[in-house]
């Protein structure tokens, strides 16, 4: 289990959320960005990059529109995509988003969960039999049980119920890591988990500092489930601790009581800002298997900035003898805001364009993809190893 798995070390994330919005709407970011009509050429567009390994989706709201019975036909092109343009696709089971009837506090939502993940393994088996698959279950939990669960901004749209919801998630989430491995027992499982920095104020009481670790120690609840080590009863398990990606964006630091965001760009540094490297290095001494950046971007001017801040902290994670796997560029391609679909954030490779009656043109950030070239460069001679470029 030990064994680097990804063809290429930096990877696209191609955005596939098929949540409920702030507004009750259910988004399609996969067909609004483009996306699923485009794929071959969104494939094609990687090679200059080197990018041979994507994130994608199977949107669950499009699988299972009646229960336990499936549609795989969209998916089916996905793969028949990732096979004919030489891709590697890893998997969310659920990204952002469950299927119409369902919520995490539903009584059948791990039934539901367990059945789906069993079925997505034994259709993907039965059209790409040879390729490992590598299959994340549920995108995110901790982020997305503290929005639908204390911020009521997606399903089940609850106030102070993360912790119930994220108690949810992680039922479903084991079930089906079980489920999937008792069709396949080769199935590999990354988990992608948001890395963050939480601090007190410089004025903070004793209980304040200790507030502050207690919220910093909290994101790693999910995955100490996932372990074994919080919740056993869920079933939890170190065999289920495989590879551990970690979301980290520009803004993963803030103050626990004022919720002030530190930024990596500032001057001078806040002092209680955390280098990248690290925090992804707290994250895997902790647990100790190999580590990924599973998402990563910046929206505006400064991506290019961001991505060669993110390639020099690679850097020293690689230097420092890290089993450090990955880089994925989450979004390759904009993307519109959930909540706001005319919205988009100028956060991708690629920027969309728009023509009448036309899907959204990819336009190339050329400064983000000099940045990205000279990025590649940098942890490829940081590893010794050209395929880390």
């Amino acid at each position: 289990m030990n064994t680097n798995p990804f063809r290429s070390f930096w990877m696209a994330g191609y955005e596939c959320t098929d949540q409920m919005n702030y507004y009750g709407d259910r988004v399609d970011l996969l067909t609004l960005t483009g996306h699923y009509q485009l794929i071959d050429q969104d494939y094609k567009d990687l090679a200059p990059f080197n990018i041979k390994t994507v994130r994608e989706g199977i949107r669950w709201s499009k699988v299972e529109k009646r229960p336990y019975e499936y549609d795989w036909t969209a998916v089916a092109h996905m793969i028949q995509s990732g096979k004919a343009n030489g891709i590697q696709q890893l998997w969310d089971i659920c990204h952002f988003g469950y299927a119409d009837d369902l919520s995490p506090l539903h009584p059948k939502f791990a039934d539901r969960f367990e059945a789906l993940c069993r079925a997505f393994v034994t259709f993907y088996r039965s059209v790409n039999p040879d390729e490992t698959l590598i299959v994340t279950p549920i995108n995110e939990v901790s982020f997305i049980s503290w929005l639908g669960g204390d911020e009521g901004a997606t399903t089940p749209y609850a106030h102070r119920q993360g912790w119930d919801v994220k108690y949810a998630l992680m039922r479903a989430y084991i079930r089906g890591i079980v489920a999937m491995r008792e069709v396949d027992p080769s199935v590999r499982i990354m988990t992608t988990e948001p890395l963050v920095q939480i601090v007190p104020e410089f004025d903070a009481t004793e209980e304040e500092i200790i507030d502050a670790k207690n919220a910093h120690e909290s994101q790693y609840q999910a995955v100490d489930i996932l372990a074994g080590r919080l919740c056993p009863e869920l079933g939890g398990s170190p065999d289920y601790l495989d590879i551990l990606g970690f979301n980290y964006y520009y803004n993963n630091q803030w103050t626990r009581k004022n919720h002030h965001f530190m930024m990596w760009i500032d001057e001078p540094l806040d002092v209680r800002f955390r280098p990248f490297s690290s925090l992804m290095t707290e994250a895997y001494h902790r647990y100790q298997r190999p580590v990924v950046l599973s998402e990563t971007s910046h929206p505006a001017e400064d991506r290019p900035k961001w991505i060669k801040y993110v390639a020099d902290e690679s850097a020293i994670l690689l230097q420092n003898n890290i089993p450090f796997w990955g880089v994925c560029i989450y979004p390759i391609i904009d993307r519109p805001d959930w909540d706001h679909p005319t919205v988009w954030h100028h956060s991708g490779l690629w920027d969309a364009e728009f023509y009448p009656d036309e899907l959204p043109r990819r336009v190339l950030y050329r400064e983000y993809a000099d940045a990205l070239l000279a990025g590649q460069a940098k942890v490829a001679a940081a590893s010794n190893d050209a395929d880390y470029q």
